[in-house]
């Protein structure tokens, strides 16, 4: 078993243990996983760059905690909508590379509609 699938497991043996599937409706989990993802800004609003670096390294663990449940919603929402997470993450990498190639995006923030134009 890989280990994307091993999460997947124990996040469906912690929801299982605590009938909580009742409540697990695609909404209120995709709900959840915008909520993770704010408490995950508020480690960054108001700050400036330099706060932010001072900040990320005295609170990695908490910003990692925020990135796990971040994680969480993401695997039980892939895994209640039988998605292949693994086979989807590869295949938009793949779509990424084609829309950014190296050599058009590099040391760029251009969006890829403006890279192909030129």
């Amino acid at each position: 078993m890989d280990e994307i699938q091993g999460l997947i497991n124990r996040i469906l043996k912690f929801r299982e243990e605590r009938d909580w599937k009742q409540f697990h409706n695609a909404k209120d989990v995709a709900i959840s996983l915008v909520l993770e993802a704010t408490e995950l800004l508020e480690h960054f609003q108001w700050k400036s760059d330099q706060e932010m670096l001072v900040h990320i390294e005295e609170h990695q663990k908490e910003i990692g905690e925020e990135l796990a449940d971040i994680l969480y919603w993401v695997l039980l929402l892939s895994h209640d909508f039988g998605i292949d997470i693994k086979g989807a993450f590869l295949e938009k990498m793949e779509k990424n590379t084609k829309k950014y190639p190296v050599e058009k995006a590099r040391g760029t923030h251009k969006k890829y509609t403006e890279l192909h134009n030129k």
